[in-house]
């Protein structure tokens, strides 16, 4: 079976950065935070992983520490993240 290679899998060695990038490319290249923290967990349950009460704020340290994939479309306060240009 081939698998298509996603563009960030080499660059994101971080588990977590690697699921919100592949939330945010199955939604198109862009959500709203809580949407993706909603997805993130998900993905997680579904590995059966556990999901732990400080998942939103990981997420929100992975979207600020990645900004090279991760940036915000309509600008700093809003809460829609997308793929950065180029890494879709």
């Amino acid at each position: 079976m081939t698998q298509t290679a996603l563009p960030w899998a080499e660059k994101l060695s971080d588990p977590l950065a690697h699921d919100v990038a592949t939330v945010l490319q199955r939604m198109g290249g862009s959500a709203h935070q809580d949407m993706v923290i909603n997805c993130v967990a998900a993905l997680k349950r579904q590995r059966g992983e556990s999901v732990t009460q400080d998942l939103k704020m990981k997420i929100i340290e992975v979207f600020e520490r990645y900004r090279d994939f991760f940036i915000r479309p309509f600008g700093e306060g809003s809460l829609r993240w997308a793929l950065a240009p180029g890494v879709a």
